[in-house]
C-alpha cells in the first residue's frame, strides 16, 4: 500500500449529494434487513415492494444498483473466519454483504495471481511449516520498507497451491485460528469462477472489489499487474463500465493505467494524508495524499476514477487521545466532483475503533462500533469497506430507517 509506511505499521495504526424520498429510503431498508435475513427483520409491504422494484433491474446497471451507504466484506468476512479465504468470502455473501473485496492481487513466479493480503505470506499462510520452502526467506525492499519473510514472487503457483491459510491477527481474533489450515489461496481466476457460480446459485449479481497491490514494485520485477487483470477480466466479459468488478489501488497511476485497458469502475485509495503513493515516490512526484484530497486533486482523479477509498481518519480525523473530531469537508469535495466514497475500515473489536467507542481494554473485545458507524455514515459516505459485514448490514438498516 502507499507511503513509506510498512503495511505490519499500518495494520497496527488503523485501530481503530445523495438523494432521498420514501420510495428510497424503502428499498435501502429493505436491501440492508434482507441483506441480514429479510424473512426474520420481517419487511414491510412498501419495503418489499420497493426492493422487488429495484432489484428487478439491477443486472446491467452498475454501481447505481448498489444499496447506499453500500457494504464492503472486507478481505471477505474477516472478523470471522481467516482473510482472502473462500471460506471468508463466502460468509461475506452468506451475512449479507453488497460485495466482497476478493481480493488483494498479486502475482506468483510463473504469473498467476493470487489472493494474498500483501506479497509477504510469513503471517498469512504456514510457510513457515514447510522445510522446503526455508531457503526461499529473504529480506527485501518493499515500497522502500526493508520486509523479510517469504514472498509469492518467488514461488510457482503449484507451490502456493501447497500452503494453507492462517489468521492474521491471532490476538484479536484467536476464535479465528480454529479455521487455520482450511482453506489455500485462492487465485483470481478461481474468484472469477466463484463470482459467476455464486451469482448463479443466489440468483442475484454477485459484486467483487479487487485491488492490486504494489504495482509499481511488481511492474519493476517484470510482472505488471494492470495487463494481467484486464486480461483476466477480458476472458471472463467482465471488463465494461457495468461490470460486477470494482478496481482499486493505492497507486493513482496505476488507477490511470487500468482506466486505458477496461471500462470497469475505479477507485484510488487513499491512505493517512501525510504519505506519499509509491508511484509517486518512485517518479519523483511531490504531492501527498493532502494533495490529492484537496478540490484540485479529486478533480484530477475524477478525470480517470469514479470513486476513492480513503481512510476513516481522512473523513474523521482524530485527536491525539483517539478521539473522533469534526468531519473534514472531503465527502462533499468528492460527491462535487462525482465521485463516491467507499472508506476503510470498520472492525468491531476495541483496539480497531476510535477512543471514545471503545468498551474495556479486552484486545478482541467489541466495542461500541454501532455508535461507530453512525457517526461515519451520518458524513454522507456511499458505503464501507468492514470485516464484519452483518454488523454492518444492521448499522444500515438503523441509519436508513432512523
Amino acid at each position: 500500500m502507499g507511503g513509506h509506511e510498512s503495511q505490519r505499521a499500518r495494520d497496527a495504526r488503523e485501530p481503530d449529494g445523495q438523494t432521498g424520498g420514501t420510495a428510497r429510503r424503502a428499498f435501502l431498508g429493505a436491501a440492508a434487513a434482507l441483506g441480514a435475513g429479510g424473512a426474520t427483520l420481517g419487511l414491510t409491504g412498501t419495503a418489499r415492494a420497493a426492493e422487488a422494484k429495484h432489484g428487478a433491474g439491477a443486472r446491467g446497471k452498475g454501481l447505481k444498483s448498489l444499496p447506499v451507504p453500500t457494504i464492503i466484506g472486507h478481505r471477505g468476512a474477516s472478523g470471522y473466519r481467516p482473510e482472502h479465504t473462500f471460506g471468508s468470502y463466502q460468509l461475506a455473501l452468506d451475512l449479507g454483504a453488497d460485495i466482497v473485496e476478493a481480493g488483494d492481487l498479486v502475482p506468483t513466479k510463473d504469473g498467476h495471481l493470487v489472493c494474498r493480503h500483501e506479497p509477504e505470506i510469513g503471517g498469512t499462510t504456514d510457510v513457515a511449516d514447510h522445510p522446503e520452502f526455508a531457503a526461499r526467506r529473504t529480506t527485501k525492499l518493499l515500497d522502500g520498507v526493508s520486509t523479510t519473510g517469504w514472498f509469492t514472487e518467488d514461488f510457482t503457483l503449484a507451490e502456493l497451491k501447497t500452503l494453507r491459510a492462517t489468521e492474521r491477527i491471532p490476538a484479536n481474533r484467536p476464535h479465528n485460528t480454529l479455521y487455520n489450515g482450511r482453506w489455500d489461496i485462492p487465485t483470481f481466476e478461481e474468484v472469477l469462477k466463484w463470482q459467476d457460480r455464486q451469482t448463479r446459485e443466489r440468483g442475484k449479481q454477485v459484486w467483487i472489489y479487487p485491488e492490486l497491490k504494489h504495482p509499481t514494485y511488481f511492474r519493476e520485477l517484470g510482472l505488471g499487474l494492470e495487463e494481467r487483470v484486464a486480461k483476466a477480466l477480458r476472458r471472463h466479459g467482465k471488463d465494461g463500465k457495468n461490470a460486477p468488478v470494482i478496481l482499486q489501488s493505492f497507486e493513482p497511476t496505476s488507477i490511470q493505467r487500468l482506466n486505458k485497458l477496461v471500462d470497469n469502475p475505479l477507485v484510488v485509495l487513499l491512505s493517512g494524508a501525510t504519505t506519499r503513493p509509491w508511484d509517486f515516490v518512485a517518479t519523483g512526484d511531490p504531492r501527498t495524499v493532502a494533495d490529492l484530497v484537496t478540490r484540485k486533486g479529486l478533480r484530477e482523479i475524477a478525470g480517470y476514477a469514479q470513486g476513492i477509498g480513503p481512510t476513516l481518519d481522512l473523513v474523521i480525523p482524530k485527536d491525539a487521545a483517539g478521539n473522533l473530531t469534526t468531519p473534514t469537508t472531503l465527502v462533499r469535495d468528492a460527491h462535487a466532483v462525482g465521485l463516491i466514497l467507499h472508506p476503510y475500515t470498520l472492525r468491531n473489536e476495541n483496539p480497531f475503533l476510535p477512543a471514545n467507542f471503545r468498551k474495556g481494554s479486552d484486545p478482541d473485545g467489541y466495542g461500541d462500533v454501532f455508535g461507530a458507524y453512525r457517526t461515519y455514515f451520518a458524513t454522507g459516505i456511499d458505503g464501507v469497506f468492514t470485516d464484519q459485514p452483518d454488523t454492518g448490514l444492521l448499522a444500515r438498516e438503523d441509519h436508513v430507517n432512523r
